[in-house]
């Protein structure tokens, strides 16, 4: 897994490694605790389609041993939990493709949502855009000091709507998360735990520990309690589903955009995206719009009267 994984291997028996078929995840069962690692460090442990289908069938097989307490969604290494979608991947996207992602993202997240255990994002580094989201459909977050957590589509050109437009006017208010997404603001972990973003915020070298001891309490509580309160508590945000399905539609009519494509593109290419070139190009176009209304064009030419 990662370096701070490793440390964990170490705390326990009645292991069950990563089965052959994963590529781009590592999945054990440890003492109770299912670990899911993202393990693309070079990458920054971006995920691909091949990734977000690992990680759904993983999570998903903990509900066929009734003794895992709980899951823990991590990163591998100590510089990202996760930078998002892997811009090589998202700009293969389009409006008539975009489901194939788009509908991976949700199923993710109704599967964390959907397990009957907690299910905490153990964060290291970055923590950006689709990997934020990510953490967002976790039930807690515990962050080392030098996480940071942000949203990054209106700099890069892509939608945060699959969690971050319905999650974060609940957990910071619509002002602050206004703020988040407009302005890409990021949070370091201790700011994060300020405002409610993550619960704990803990030094790097006592990451596992500390996940390891909220593993541990869950294990002296009740199972059925904990399943049927998470389900409780999803209650009022499992409203906010249609609300996923509209950002997912908005969303594929972003993917392959001219403006998704400059803003991965000028991310990939280290420069800054010239995103003022779409808003002069709109200029243009409404005002040949409005050129045609005063020309009297948005009527059929037989009507049109004739300049003497």
């Amino acid at each position: 897994m990662a370096v701070s994984r490793s440390k964990a291997a170490k705390a326990g028996k009645n292991s069950r490694k990563n089965p052959a078929k994963y590529t781009d995840i590592l999945y054990e069962v440890k003492d109770q605790v299912a670990w899911v690692t993202i393990n693309r460090p070079r990458v920054l442990n971006s995920f691909r389609e091949q990734t977000l289908d690992e990680m759904i069938d993983a999570l998903k097989s903990t509900r066929e041993d009734p003794s895992i307490v709980c899951a823990v969604v991590t990163g591998a290494g100590d510089k990202s939990f996760s930078a998002g979608g892997d811009f090589f991947a998202m700009k293969r996207l389009n409006f008539t493709n975009a489901y194939m992602w788009n509908d991976r993202m949700l199923g993710l997240a109704m599967t964390i949502r959907g397990l009957p255990i907690p299910v905490i994002a153990m964060v290291n580094g970055w923590c950006m855009g689709g990997g934020h989201e990510l953490a967002l459909w976790c039930d807690v977050v515990i962050a080392s000091e030098n996480a940071v957590l942000g949203q990054t589509g209106a700099k890069v050109g892509a939608c945060p709507t699959v969690g971050a437009t319905q999650y974060l006017p609940l957990i910071l208010g619509e002002r602050l998360a206004r703020e988040m997404i407009f302005c890409a603001r990021r949070f370091t972990a201790k700011e994060a735990v300020e405002v409610g973003l993550i619960n704990k915020c803990v030094p790097q070298k006592d990451l596992v520990k500390e996940t390891l001891k909220w593993c541990t309490t869950m294990k002296g509580h009740s199972a059925l309690t904990i399943r049927m309160t998470k389900r409780s508590l999803n209650s009022a945000s499992d409203a906010l589903y249609a609300s996923w399905q509209q950002g997912m539609e908005l969303l594929a009519h972003v993917w392959g955009s001219p403006e998704a494509n400059e803003g991965m593109d000028a991310f990939l290419e280290g420069r800054k995206p010239n995103f003022d070139q779409f808003r002069q190009r709109d200029k243009k176009e409404l005002a040949k719009y409005m050129d045609g209304y005063a020309k009297n064009l948005n009527e059929p030419p037989y009507m049109r009267k004739k300049k003497k």
